[in-house]
Order: structure tokens, then C-alpha cells, then sequence
């Protein structure tokens, strides 16, 4: 089942016993920057990096996400693909850093819209200054200046990226914004791992039950479709997925926004969908919404363990919107003796493979 099942403003309910989250409050947390995307986190050097941004990249580091020092202008070699959103990192063995960003190129409709491209970026320094290696990921339809969401007349954009667990490919989960209804919605491609030093052209799209469209001006079969375009002002979408592994539940956990139904992007909620096997794009669970009406775009969570990041986390997490925590997200595994006990009573079960 896919969100094309979904009536407008309705919830849609995992099947019985499969894995499931809720949210609780917890002591608030901002991060240093202003968050106007995923803000992606790594370890190195015994401190936790986190990326923030909103047209420029920033980043600010401490001993843990509570504890961050005031953040600091990322320097890129070159302003080709600015204004530019970091949206997802990863550190090498030997401390090479790749990061991937959202460009939204100017002078399109006039200036009164943009059609987004994805990018990859490397750095040598630990995340001081990085190398643009390019767009990676960029639509081949037509820009469509008629487009009424107020943002996009197209494009690929609003993503993350995160390594498979046998180091073989890296996933990107992203929104396509144009072309046919049919394309629309949240899409994925794949790298090979050994392709991180060149990723411009190695970047491959799922399409038709497939691997085979290019990363630039590839045609994509979304893995969670659009119901209405986003060319019209009332879109019908889910959008800007962020996505981590986590290690209780042993699947892979991708959050998204939604807008539904009237102008201006608005929030309608904010989805949960589970996959234990990234190259099987068919295996997504359903959306289930766990947030409705939340009070900003960009949901994500950070792990609380010594290694947790954005893209890695176990039973309970940080649940961060927009750069600003108030919540703390819990994955179980329901009991199969009873299914409708409080959510509190199910955190001492043992992980399920």
C-alpha cells in the first residue's frame, strides 16, 4: 500500500504488531543556526558536528547536541550553487567528509520561482571549508512556470542521503516537484559507495522496478506518489523525507512533511514509513502520520547514544523540527497480548529482528 491510498486528511493506521513510534514531551533544545532544512550531525574528533542552514551553510560542533558551541559560515570554494542548504553528511574512515546540498538556482520564471538540484560537496579539514563537486541529482522535465505552490516550477530538492549497513551504496531519498502527476512525490536513487571521489554522473534513480535513469535528467517512479500536483496551489503531497537507521528496530526510519489541499505549503502533518532493505523501494510501509498539524516543516530525529546522529539512532531519540527539539520520539514493537496498552508500558521489550 502506498500513500496514493490515503483520502485526503485521513490517517492511515499500520497493520497490527508492526513497528510504530509516538512522541512525548521533553526539555526543550535549539540548535545554534537557523534550520530551514535537515540539519545533518556526525562524530569526529570527539566532538558531534552538526550542519545548519538556510541559504548558507553553518556549522557548530560540542561534546553532544545539548551542548553546542556558537556556529560558524561553512567556506566553499566556489558560489556556483548558492544559495545552498547542507542536507546530509558523511565521514570517511581516514576523515574525509562528503556532504550533499539543496541549490535553488535564480532566474527562473522570471525570479518568482525556482526549480531545485541536488549537490555533492567534500571536505578535507573536518568541515571547515569544503570542494563543490557538482550537481549530482537534477530533473530532466521542463520548468513550469504556471506552477501555483508558490515555491517550485520543478525540480529534485528537499532530500537526505544515508549509507546502506554493507557500505555498498549511498541512498538518497528526495522530492520531485514536476513533470506528470505520476512522477511526483518523494523518489530515491542510489551511488555506489566507491563512486563518493566522482559522484557527478554516477548517481542512478529508481525508475519502473529499476536502477537505470540517470542521476541528471533521469525519469524516477516515487516511491511514496503525489495525489495532487504540486502545480496546482491545493497540492496532495508528502515531502522533504529524513532518514535514519535505527538500531532497536532494526529497519530503516524515514520522516516526512505533508501538504495538503490549500495554498502556501501547509502542514497538514508529519509521517512515519519503515523499510528493512533500502533496494527493495517497494517495501516502504505505509505513511503512518505521527504529528498532526505540527508547527513547522522538517521533522528529523538525532540518537542519544554516543554515536547517534541524524542518520543513526535506537529506541529513543530527540525529534527535532525546524532546529528546535521539544519532544522526544520512542520506536517499540507493540505486544501481540495487547495491542491497545499505553505506549509507556511497551519500552521493556527486547529488539524483534
Amino acid at each position: 500500500m502506498r500513500l496514493s491510498a490515503f483520502l485526503p486528511g485521513a490517517l492511515l493506521l499500520l497493520p497490527a504488531f508492526a513497528q510504530q513510534a509516538y512522541l512525548r514531551q521533553a526539555t526543550p533544545v535549539t540548535m545554534p543556526a537557523v534550520a530551514d532544512s535537515n540539519s545533518p550531525a556526525l562524530w569526529g574528533e570527539g566532538e558531534v558536528h552538526v550542519f545548519n542552514s538556510a541559504g548558507r551553510p553553518m556549522a557548530s560542533s560540542g561534546i553532544d547536541q545539548f551542548r553546542l558551541g556558537p556556529a560558524q559560515v561553512i567556506q566553499v570554494d566556489t558560489n556556483a550553487h548558492f544559495p545552498m542548504w547542507i542536507e546530509s553528511a558523511w565521514r570517511d574512515s581516514d576523515g574525509t567528509l562528503y556532504a550533499w546540498y539543496h541549490h535553488e538556482p535564480g532566474g527562473i520564471c522570471g525570479g518568482s520561482l525556482t526549480a531545485p538540484q541536488i549537490g555533492a560537496l567534500v571536505s578535507y579539514d573536518g568541515g571547515r571549508t569544503f570542494q563543490d563537486l557538482g550537481i549530482v541529482l537534477e530533473s530532466g522535465d521542463p520548468v513550469d512556470c504556471s506552477a501555483a505552490n508558490g515555491f517550485f516550477a520543478g525540480g529534485h530538492g528537499d532530500f537526505s542521503v544515508i549509507a546502506d549497513r554493507g557500505g555498498q551504496y549511498f541512498y538518497f531519498l528526495f522530492s520531485n516537484y514536476g513533470g506528470d502527476l505520476e512522477g511526483q512525490g518523494i523518489a530515491i536513487a542510489r551511488m555506489a559507495f566507491q563512486d563518493r571521489w566522482n559522484p557527478a554522473g554516477s548517481v542512478w534513480k529508481y525508475y519502473a522496478g529499476d536502477w537505470t535513469e540517470p542521476g541528471l535528467e533521469g525519469r524516477v517512479s516515487p516511491i511514496f506518489p503525489a495525489l495532487v500536483s504540486w502545480q496546482r496551489a491545493d497540492t496532495n503531497s508528502v515531502w522533504g523525507p529524513s532518514i535514519h537507521w535505527n538500531t532497536y528496530l532494526q529497519r530503516y526510519v524515514a520522516l516526512m512533511n505533508r501538504s495538503c489541499c490549500r495554498p502556501k505549503w501547509p502542514q497538514e502533518g508529519i509521517y512515519i514509513s519503515f523499510n528493512a532493505d533500502l533496494a527493495s523501494p517497494a517495501d516502504w510501509s505505509a505513511p503512518e502520520r505521527i504529528m498532526a498539524k505540527p508547527p513547522d516543516y522538517y521533522p528529523e530525529v538525532m540518537g542519544v547514544e554516543a554515536d547517534g546522529s541524524d542518520t543513526l539512532a535506537g529506541q529513543m531519540a530527540r525529534f527535532y523540527i525546524h532546529g528546535r527539539s521539544n519532544w522526544e520520539i520512542v520506536f517499540y514493537w507493540p505486544q501481540p497480548q495487547d495491542p491497545d496498552a499505553a505506549p509507556g508500558l511497551r519500552l521493556l521489550l527486547p529488539p524483534r529482528p
